[in-house]
């Protein structure tokens, strides 16, 4: 049995990649920048605050990190609640105690459920970037135009209702459409970071900017999934950290160094410690900016 020959056929297949949603760009052929006080590496630090209906979804696909179990998943519901009850306030104390800005991508039902939360992520100087309605509310190429437009806008009119106007998007699971840039420019935000091909921002076609937050080093990635400990994924986060600031000094040129966590994960108390050593790790670096992702993104246009 032969395939059809227009299996192979591709009407979006271009230079790089398959799409003409950005220019493709080699990040070592583009002009240098540099951080605010000639700093090498952009520290980003992103907390996922997430709320998982207890019932999840699975069309267009289950979100992970979902309910696993048989309905009423009160063993994983409750453990995820624990990160919103418990994790997140030892992240806030410490990031406090580091003097660093952070990023938190929340849920609007973050914002409805738990309003302490959001009000103490405010007072504490922090950024918010929009994260889709809860963990069922996610995106991909099946989801029709209408109901994907109407779920940015429904994210954005509650967190708008608890005083919140991002200027960021972090789609659940990073999942995109074809039409999802557009709809999010629309809807009048700055930038995304669903995209993790790069290691400074850059600019799609219809002006959206993308911060990109890489998910290898996350601790989802390391310590949920690779099942490995609290000082690995420390010492994963300043080795990296090291080799971006070798490179930075090497060709010039700053780099971007995304930590993603989430407080039902680091924020258990044999992990935390590892978090606030590695704040006091990299915050004693001369080379490290600490800044959340829309003074980075500010940054960036200003030199782009």
């Amino acid at each position: 049995m032969t395939l059809d020959p227009a299996y192979l056929h591709y009407p979006r297949r271009g230079h790089g990649y398959d799409h003409d949603l950005y220019a493709w760009s080699n990040i070592h052929r583009r002009a240098p920048i540099r951080w605010p006080g000639d700093r090498g590496v952009a520290v980003w630090i992103c907390v996922s605050l997430e709320w998982f209906p207890i019932q999840p979804a699975d069309a267009p696909f289950r979100a992970p990190g979902h309910m696993q179990t048989a309905y009423p998943d009160y063993r994983h519901y409750t453990a995820r609640d624990y990160g919103n009850r418990v994790g997140a306030w030892r992240f806030l104390d410490a990031l406090a105690a580091a003097g660093v800005r952070a990023s938190f991508a929340v849920n609007a039902a973050i914002a409805e459920r738990y309003p302490e939360l959001l009000a103490a992520v405010i007072d504490g100087g922090h950024e918010v970037i929009a994260h889709s309605t809860d963990m069922n509310g996610t995106i991909d190429g099946s989801l029709d135009e209408a109901a994907e437009r109407a779920l940015i806008a429904d994210t954005l009119a509650r967190l708008a209702a608890a005083g919140v106007t991002p200027k960021g998007w972090l789609s659940i699971a990073r999942s995109q459409s074809f039409r999802t840039p557009d709809l999010l420019r629309a809807a009048g935000l700055s930038y995304c970071c669903d995209w993790v091909n790069d290691e400074l921002p850059y600019r799609f076609a219809n002006g959206l900017i993308n911060l990109p937050l890489n998910h290898e080093l996350s601790d989802r990635q390391m310590v949920a999934v690779q099942q490995q400990s609290a000082d690995s994924w420390r010492t994963a986060l300043t080795d990296a950290f090291d080799w971006l600031a070798s490179e930075a000094a090497t060709q010039r040129s700053a780099r971007l160094l995304p930590i993603h966590v989430t407080p039902y994960i680091m924020g258990l108390p044999y992990r935390i410690g590892a978090f606030e050593a590695l704040l006091a790790d990299l915050t004693a670096r001369p080379e490290a900016w600490f800044a959340p992702g829309d003074a980075i993104v500010a940054a960036w246009e200003e030199q782009a």
